[in-house]
């Protein structure tokens, strides 16, 4: 049995597909950018999170909470890195920066980089708290369904 079918609309679906893709790094970058920033709200909330305790030294093996001054030089910098665009992939890196430079805690320089490591992991003297690992985890959903909602948006608003 033969069958005869008819399609419309080529033409300007074409045109359509060729226009996205010209976008497509534009599009990419602001799905990413809403995801981006439901993932750096939850590592600031992780952060203020952390549980602190006035500064003591481990004696003994025995493992402290990180001191208040130590949260302090944490809290509040979570952010998104600058984007970097090859073509029409869009990369980004969402946590507490790495170019933080040092704080001055206690008459002591510590790498803020590796004071966040250390109560994320823990050390041989401070007791671990992973809640970057547990906010990443716990956001990844959240981010990645706004990602896919604001690129659907685009995409809807340059196909109209």
């Amino acid at each position: 049995m033969a069958m005869t079918m008819k399609v419309t609309g080529l033409e300007e679906l074409s045109r359509m597909l060729e226009s996205l893709e010209d976008k497509a790094p534009e599009v990419a970058a602001k799905a990413l950018y809403e995801g981006a920033g439901i993932m750096a709200d939850a590592y600031s909330q992780a952060a203020s999170s952390i549980k602190a305790a006035k500064f003591r030294y481990a004696f003994g093996g025995q493992k402290r909470l990180p001191s208040f001054e130590e949260k302090a030089a944490i809290l509040g910098k979570s952010g998104i890195a600058k984007f970097e665009k090859n073509g029409s992939e869009v990369n980004t890196s969402v946590g507490i920066s790495g170019k933080l430079g040092y704080a001055d805690i206690n008459g002591h320089k510590v790498a803020v980089r590796k004071l966040v490591y250390a109560i994320n992991s823990g050390t041989s003297f401070m007791t671990k708290q992973p809640v970057f690992r547990k906010a990443a985890t716990q956001a990844r959903g959240a981010a990645s369904a706004a990602i896919i909602a604001k690129a659907e948006d685009e995409i809807n608003k340059l196909t109209k």
